[in-house]
């Protein structure tokens, strides 16, 4: 899992931001160092977490007096001061967290926004977090001049060129999905479909979990960041091994990864809000 950096942040509900123990703690100097003001990324809609990234995000059809959203992953969202175990969700929990809206180049931040509500989180299938904010998609833009992320509703496809940027680290990295994993799983973890990158573009690091994936043609949001092989160990936490369908198992240094978000738009009522009651709703939603 690439986001447990060693912060403590209180929540509502039992509900908090904090944080995990890792190999990388944050350093001022060392996000200094990987700060690319040069690469040419536009960070406007990314946002900083204090333990890991994410996105100003926004489906298809929402009004722009709604609730802006904010997405990262669910293991960004700590339980009880640990992680989420596997096999649960988070639904509709009040929350208390903010988030860091970035300028065009990351070089500052031009605001914050803060969360009221936990829509939904897990680490079941996908590594997903959901947050409402107090404030709604016209009043943010209004204030800075943030236009929120759309979210793709279309499955991406092999080879697309992709984008992941890191609000954390204010980092961008450029590959392409390489190719579709029946399963991912990480120590008691399992994904599902999860998109592997490409080699040598996006080497992502701890601190980029909740990264959008954004096709970079179009900039719409295919994707979340979520984990990556630290040691090429098969299946334990930090060292995502892939299985397919008829059991064959691969691991590999250096490997990173990210979930689909298309999938959100199965569980979406006639509202447009975010429903596990909807049927077809491909969200994990079993205790």
């Amino acid at each position: 899992m690439r986001g447990m950096i060693a912060v403590i942040l209180a929540f509502f509900a039992g509900v908090d931001a904090n944080a995990f123990p890792t190999r990388l703690e944050y350093n001022p100097a060392e996000a200094l160092r990987v700060f690319d003001s040069d690469a040419g990324y536009d960070f406007r809609g990314i946002v900083k977490l204090s333990n890991c990234s994410g996105s100003l995000v926004r489906f298809q059809g929402a009004k722009e007096s709604d609730p802006g959203l904010v997405m990262t992953n669910g293991h960004c969202v700590s339980v009880g001061g640990g992680m989420m175990p596997a096999n649960r969700f988070l639904y509709r929990q009040p929350a208390k967290r903010t988030f860091q809206l970035l300028d065009r180049d990351g070089s500052i931040q031009v605001g914050e926004v803060a969360a009221t509500e936990l829509i939904y989180a897990t680490i079941t299938w996908n590594d997903v977090a959901i947050y409402a904010l107090s404030e709604s998609y016209e009043q943010i833009r209004r204030r800075f001049k943030v236009e929120a992320l759309l979210l793709d509703a279309n499955r991406p496809v092999q080879g697309e060129a992709i984008e992941i940027l890191s609000g954390y680290w204010r980092k961008g990295y450029s590959c392409s999905i390489d190719r579709f994993v029946y399963e991912l799983r990480e120590a008691s973890y399992v994904s599902r479909d999860s998109m592997r990158y490409s080699k040598g573009g996006c080497p992502t690091i701890h601190g980029t979990s909740g990264s959008p994936i954004l096709n970079q043609r179009t900039r719409l949001v295919v994707g979340i960041n979520s984990t990556g092989s630290d040691r090429g160990e098969r299946c334990t936490m930090n060292n995502p091994c892939e299985v397919s369908e008829s059991g064959e198992v691969y691991a590999e240094k250096g490997r990173s990864y990210g979930d689909q978000t298309y999938v959100l738009y199965s569980c979406l009522n006639r509202d447009g809000k975010l429903d596990l009651a909807v049927s077809g709703c491909k969200l994990f939603r079993q205790q």
